[in-house]
């Protein structure tokens, strides 16, 4: 399926599913600055209801959530046929040995640990809205 994007500059449609408020409210504030719209969830259920909704770009996805942790949420989001090719960039405090292959194991595209290098994440993410696309 291929994915609308918007004209001029960097936009696009990015699904935040992130269940600490000082977090999504710092990485929603600054994305929608640099020209994003930005979906929210604050639980793996949630998410994966919203990615069906709003067929974001590309989405961050918390690893450590409420009612379906992000391992599950990927990996659901990975067997739909109406989610699948969406970009999935894991976002995790846990940045330890292995994680960034059992990230990847789950579905997700690329990772990202805690705390957040802002730079560095725009970067993954026009990676992976590019990649998408």
């Amino acid at each position: 399926m291929q994915r609308e994007k918007g004209c001029a500059g960097v936009s696009g449609k990015i699904l935040l599913v992130e269940d600490h408020e000082e977090i999504w409210d710092f990485l929603s504030r600054r994305l929608k600055r640099r020209g994003y719209e930005v979906v929210l969830a604050h639980d793996g259920e949630a998410g994966v209801q919203q990615a069906r909704a709003a067929q974001p770009d590309v989405i961050l996805l918390d690893m450590n959530l409420p009612i379906l942790d992000g391992w599950s949420t990927a990996r659901a989001l990975k067997a739909a046929t109406d989610t699948r090719a969406i970009p999935i960039i894991a976002l995790t405090a846990h940045a330890m040995s292995g994680d960034r292959d059992k990230a990847i194991q789950a579905g997700c595209d690329d990772y990202h640990p805690k705390p957040i290098d802002f730079p560095k994440l725009l970067t993954q993410i026009g990676t992976a809205i590019g990649a998408a696309g």
